[in-house]
């Protein structure tokens, strides 16, 4: 087993004050209102979700891309660190400012440029909401199908820097399949217009792809154009429950064998029912040990056949019940589950690790198993949930992290949960990026030549390594 482990937590660094010349040329850049140099007022701006915090020497609010522009050359002329944030949501620490330095804090840059309902896409600033961007385009009978459970919260650019997808992944794909270009900054402060407006083009490198899903570390997004997709008619949502998880996975396969797509396929094992029953008056059997909940859309006409297919393929030897939902109200009941899951979570264990792995679908039952075998070898419960249909688990540790001894426990066994994971070719993170939490492990995915070749391409945006520097890539 490896020694590596989690990143310690780091509040506080050492910094040399800001040159003075460098404040003065953010003085020229920002009004007073946009930029912070007061450690109290700064505080919030150096931590995410993931409990880690730095605290940052500036924080500049940019409304605009010819600020970013002119931030990103400023920091290259006096060798600043710079983090681009959005709002904070994202687990991994990867808006953390390592370094301290200045952060750019994307989230008043929240306009629509451009709509054009005839051509199935809008471009929006970085800073506008998930939900606001669903908000305006259902109007017009659209949707952009990446929706992560913060969209009320977390914005575009932040969503594209992690490439976050959600459950409608499994059919419609994650940012990177759902963006057509972007206008970015690269660490070198060089303006960057990359992909297209067309829902064909295979001119030059795709540039597009590289740089959603690189956390900030290639360069800063200004603008996105995203590709929208007409909304279905209507949706059809089921609820099957299985005697055990090996039943339910083997479901799950099954599913996604056949030609009707579901757009949503989440799976709850045992340990989460458990839990759920504890905190909530859900309906669900003493005996459950998994349950799938599967959601179909599509035109109106058909669509009941095409919801039995699924439930056809979802049945087998330890299907124990399966509900399809007739009207809205039973829709909110067999949900019902799964949003009890989250505040439950919260109750049990408010500092638990999250790790979102992806396996093959046909081998979750021998991850869930395995992660079995880990909780009983480190004596912490471990909870799983997740995105069935890609294979995308949530494993949630629970502990507490004052404790040091559980503490340490809890890293032991994150560290094999990792390696479980990559010997059931698997990868590391789906949707939560890698940030500081996941850097250290990165190695054991990718080989030592992609890895060089990654950090040639760093070095190729980001010269001076001033971008989220320490993110991503292993140290080295």
């Amino acid at each position: 087993m490896s020694n590596k482990s989690s990143p310690s937590l780091n509040t506080s660094t050492e910094q040399a004050p800001l040159p003075a010349s460098f404040l003065a040329a953010l003085a020229d850049i920002f009004t007073a209102a946009e930029l912070l140099t007061a450690p109290a007022d700064c505080w919030t701006y150096g931590y995410d979700n993931s409990r880690r915090h730095v605290l940052p020497q500036a924080v500049a609010f940019a409304t605009s891309h010819e600020q970013v522009v002119a931030t990103v050359l400023a920091c290259n002329q006096f060798n600043i660190p710079l983090t681009a944030r959005g709002r904070g949501t994202g687990t991994t620490g990867a808006t953390v400012p390592l370094q301290g330095g200045l952060v750019l804090s994307l989230e008043r840059m929240n306009q629509v440029l451009e709509f054009s309902p005839d051509n199935r896409y809008i471009r929006v600033q970085p800073g506008i909401t998930n939900q606001q961007v669903q908000d305006i385009v259902k109007a017009h009978g659209f949707f952009w199908p990446p929706d992560p459970t913060s969209a009320a919260f977390c914005s575009i650019g932040g969503n594209l820097a992690y490439n976050s997808a959600g459950p409608k992944a499994v059919k419609y794909g994650t940012p990177r399949e759902n963006t057509l270009g972007l206008r970015a900054v690269t660490g070198a402060g060089k303006d960057l217009r990359v992909g297209v407006f067309t829902s064909k083009g295979v001119v030059g490198y795709d540039l597009t792809r590289l740089i959603i899903g690189s956390e900030g570390t290639l360069a800063i997004i200004t603008e996105a154009t995203l590709k929208l997709t007409p909304l279905p008619e209507a949706t059809k949502t089921l609820r099957a429950v299985y005697q055990d998880v090996f039943a339910a996975a083997k479901a799950v396969a099954a599913i996604m064998a056949q030609p009707v797509v579901p757009c949503a396929l989440e799976f709850i094992d045992g340990n989460a029912i458990n839990m759920i029953r504890q905190y909530s008056t859900c309906d669900l059997p003493e005996n459950a040990g998994a349950i799938l909940m599967i959601e179909v859309d599509g035109q109106r006409e058909g669509l009941d056949s095409a919801a039995q297919k699924v439930a056809d393929s979802a049945k087998n030897d330890g299907l124990l019940d399966i509900r399809v939902a007739q009207t809205r109200e039973e829709v909110q009941a067999l949900w019902q589950t799964r949003k009890a899951l989250s505040p439950a979570l919260r109750k049990v264990a408010p500092k638990k690790i999250n790790e979102d792995v992806v396996v093959p679908v046909t081998e979750i039952p021998t991850l869930i198993a395995g992660l079995d075998e880990l909780s009983k070898q480190y004596q912490l419960p471990i909870i799983n949930f997740g995105h069935a249909g890609n294979g995308n688990i949530h494993v949630n540790l629970l502990l507490n992290p004052d404790d040091p001894e559980q503490s340490a426990r809890a890293h032991q066994c994150l560290d094999e949960v990792f390696s479980l994971v990559l010997k059931l070719n698997g990868t590391l993170s789906g949707e939560h990026g890698v940030g500081l939490e996941k850097r250290d492990f990165v190695d054991r995915e990718l080989d030592a030549n992609s890895l060089e070749l990654m950090r040639a391409i760093k070095r190729q945006f980001d010269p001076k390594g001033i971008l989220n520097a320490g993110k991503m890539l292993p140290l080295g």
